[in-house]
């Protein structure tokens, strides 16, 4: 019996160029590559080093046979791609929609997590009980406004089956 490995990972999507419908289109694509367990709640946010417009992000738990890299080469570039996304030299230019690997197989990826409200917030919804390396978990580290920025919760966004564990992170 040929049995693949599951991997369990964390994605983070964020939009500012049609974020409603590139986030919900992300969404689709990513259910035809792996099986989607919790998504968080929709999360609006200021542009990080531009003056473009507001950022929509959510957070993504799935289950996937690809490990980390694969994963980002055949399905999260081609996804973007396919949205309509184009790289620039400039990191912070608007974009129809952003998939970064958060965490994998419960090993941080990303170490935007603990730096920034628009990263921590949506994952904390899904793993609320990840912990730093100092041992504080995800949750309490939001609760406690560890991060300055201001976010702003779209229920009117939330069309997928979410769960919140809070309603606004003190700011």
């Amino acid at each position: 019996m040929n049995t693949k490995v599951q991997h369990q990972t964390c994605l983070l999507l964020g939009s500012n160029i049609e974020p409603g419908s590139n986030l919900t289109r992300s969404f689709n694509l990513l259910q035809e590559h792996m099986t989607i367990l919790q998504t968080s709640s929709v999360w609006e946010s200021e542009a990080i080093g531009s003056d473009g417009p507001n950022f929509l992000n959510a957070a993504v738990l799935a289950m996937t046979t690809f490990d980390a890299e694969d994963l980002k080469i055949a399905v999260l570039r081609p996804l973007e791609a396919q949205l309509g996304r184009v790289r620039t030299k400039d990191k912070n230019a608007a974009r129809t929609i952003d998939v970064d690997i958060i965490v994998f197989d419960q090993v941080l990826v990303d170490d935007s997590l603990w730096q920034y409200a628009h990263v921590a917030v949506p994952v904390s919804e899904i793993l609320p009980e990840f912990h730093s390396e100092t041992g504080n978990s995800l949750k309490d580290f939001v609760l406690d406004g560890g991060l300055k920025a201001p976010l702003k919760l779209r229920d009117d966004l939330s069309t997928y089956p979410f769960s919140t564990i809070f309603v606004q992170p003190r700011c």
